[in-house]
């Protein structure tokens, strides 16, 4: 991913409560980028759009 500013949303399932556990997602060309709502600044998880699509899949 760029060094540009990423937009970063969490699901739509997440219950938008302040201390909820939930990730955070930003999407760019080819990659998406994952990290903690908790922690934003601890760092992210950088993975190919891919292999992000394959893990909801299996999720579901």
């Amino acid at each position: 991913m760029t060094t540009r500013e990423r937009t970063w949303f969490k699901s739509s399932h997440s219950d938008g409560q302040e201390h909820s556990t939930c990730v955070e997602v930003a999407l760019d060309t080819g990659a998406t980028a994952v990290r903690d709502s908790k922690a934003p600044g601890a760092g992210h998880l950088t993975v190919p759009h891919t292999a992000w699509s394959a893990l909801l899949s299996s999720l579901r």
